[in-house]
């Protein structure tokens, strides 16, 4: 008999003791590990605003919520789907947390996702379009609570491109109401003699009755946010262009070359809307003695060097002939260059000219041919 069979057997006893060991051991075990997930839960939630919890729970709820959102007035409308549409992910374990009520319900659905376009759907089954459109309209503008907390994140340019066109106290409103400092940008912005009648306006200003601060907060709300949030929204095209803008030749070159492989519409659509040192010829004659006073003349020469005799003729018969002459002379002097380097000069030349428009000190025709304007 082998050594193996001599061992003798485990009592009857002996075995349940075993087993209600290891059942213990599994207990606790188990119950360490769901200790561990509610503490991550808990400290979750510690971390959550209001907003945000109340955002998941009317993701959770879903249609059901409808006597919720009825309730509400428009900052708080405003307030919940700025914090819904930002709250991305939201684990199972955390709206159980907050929601136990609903727990059998959601079992089977497990975590929600709060998103822009979740938001959107779920706001209108309940909701009329036009409101949920000035909403979501809102919601791509720019951040902030408040009206005047978003126009502190408004470019000085672009307020003051709005504001000139409005009476003087309106504007001496508007800016007593955001931070000094871009208050002070956006009265370099504006038209001298206009920025000193607002000067003058808010050195005289009464406390502004609070029905005709929220007449200018409303107008400013359907009238400049709306059209600020619409113009400033870009397909995924338009933002991949303006990478590939930003990719020196050789690196743009084999990114489109394996996109026309695998999405021939797409690599299309790209290159229809990028723009190229090429696409300067584009400019009128201001606009190309504008870019000449901006860009540096050794930078030029370079970009020229390897420019056809379109983009060499557009730029010197906007120079006057002694200045021709002296760029031409340049070069010619300056022998063999880089290819990189050439690319690296027409690419600041860009680059300056994108800066320009941006002002509203030239126009940029796109890079598609097309008429639309950049401002």
């Amino acid at each position: 008999m082998s050594k193996a069979a001599a061992l003798p057997k485990p009592s009857e006893q002996e075995q349940q003791a075993a087993a209600a060991q290891a059942a213990t051991t599994a207990r606790e075990e188990s119950q360490s590990d769901t200790g561990r997930r509610l503490a991550d839960t808990v400290v979750t939630v510690a971390h959550l605003h209001g907003s945000e919890k109340a955002a998941i729970l009317l993701l959770a709820l879903g249609e059901d919520a409808k006597p919720i959102w009825d309730r509400m007035d428009d900052d708080e409308l405003r307030e919940i789907s700025q914090a819904m549409s930002n709250l991305g992910p939201v684990k199972a374990e955390t709206v159980e947390y907050l929601i136990k009520d609903f727990v059998n319900r959601l079992s089977g659905s497990g975590a929600v996702t709060g998103s822009y376009d979740q938001t959107h759907r779920l706001l209108l089954q309940f909701l009329p379009r036009e409101k949920v459109d000035a909403l979501m309209e809102e919601l791509r503008g720019p951040a902030g609570r408040t009206m005047w907390d978003k126009l502190a994140n408004v470019n000085e340019q672009v307020l003051a491109n709005y504001l000139k066109n409005e009476y003087p106290q309106t504007v001496a409103v508007v800016l007593s109401k955001i931070k000094t400092d871009h208050s002070a940008r956006v009265l370099t912005a504006l038209p001298p003699e206009f920025a000193l009648e607002v000067i003058q306006r808010m050195l005289r200003m009464e406390p502004v009755q609070r029905d005709i601060l929220e007449k200018i907060e409303s107008t400013l709300r359907t009238e400049f946010m709306t059209n600020l949030a619409r113009t400033s929204k870009r397909d995924s095209h338009e933002q991949m262009a303006a990478i590939f803008n930003n990719f020196d030749r050789q690196t743009e070159g084999r990114f489109m070359s394996l996109l026309e492989d695998k999405n021939k519409d797409a690599a299309d659509r790209i290159r229809s809307l990028m723009f190229v040192f090429e696409d300067l010829s584009k400019l009128d004659p201001g606009g190309v003695q504008t870019l000449l006073r901006n860009v540096d003349k050794d930078k030029l020469a370079l970009a020229l060097k390897g420019a056809n005799d379109e983009m060499r003729n557009l730029f010197m018969s906007n120079m006057s002939e002694r200045a021709a002459k002296l760029m031409r002379d340049d070069m010619a002097a300056m022998g063999p260059v880089k290819l990189k380097d050439v690319e690296g000069a027409q690419q600041e030349m860009v680059v300056i000219a994108k800066a320009l428009a941006d002002r509203g000190e030239i126009m940029l025709a796109e890079g598609s041919g097309e008429e639309e304007l950049i401002y």
